[in-house]
């Protein structure tokens, strides 16, 4: 218990320092928080592995070169990380998940999807980095959940690029997924 305190006082130090400098850094989260979390330049914070000289692996959050337009400061809350599948202590960022129908389908269920746009935006960009609209791989998961990735990309379909003619004027990955496009359906094309 006394190790908690002192770890817990530590940290809300490191944070009132830079509450008072105006800056969060993913350097100074603890681990278990870190992931899914995006620092006050707008970059997420990835948990990542360094191993140490005498063979251990530590773990260490680090910033990362992601960009998440019109977000900063921000945690991902306890509620999202669960209604979503996702593991605070992922390590990295990657779009393996995608192909597993159990991770899928808590990612396109409401609770997921329309409430908890910082996860739901990163899986998007994740997927059109395969070559995949997210919206469309929602509902091929809803249809056939154990095929759904195979037969988007068996299919020949490209996602279109967050910026492209499919999404309306005006919108833009950078817009959290429950503004930018309902999960049933694409945006038609304007």
């Amino acid at each position: 218990m006394a190790v908690s305190t002192k770890f817990l006082a530590l940290f809300l130090s490191f944070l009132s320092i830079h509450a008072v400098l105006g800056e969060f850094i993913c350097e100074d989260l603890p681990n278990d928080v870190c992931a899914f979390s995006v620092s006050s330049a707008g970059k997420r914070c990835l948990l990542e592995t360094m191993s140490k000289k005498d063979g251990s692996i530590e773990y260490q959050c680090r910033t990362s070169e992601v960009v998440v337009e019109g977000v900063a400061d921000y945690i991902e809350t306890d509620q999202c990380v669960q209604a979503c599948g996702i593991d605070r202590k992922s390590v990295g960022i990657s779009s393996d998940a995608l192909l597993e129908p159990q991770f899928m389908a808590k990612l396109c269920s409401a609770p997921c999807y329309q409430k908890c746009p910082n996860i739901a935006d990163l899986y998007f960009n994740l997927a059109a980095g395969e070559g995949v609209f997210l919206p469309d791989l929602c509902d091929k998961q809803r249809s056939n959940p154990h095929r759904s990735m195979i037969a988007l990309l068996s299919s020949g379909e490209a996602a279109p690029s967050p910026h492209g003619s499919q999404l309306p004027s005006g919108l833009h990955a950078a817009y959290p997924p429950s503004e930018a496009f309902e999960p049933a359906s694409a945006p038609s094309p304007m």
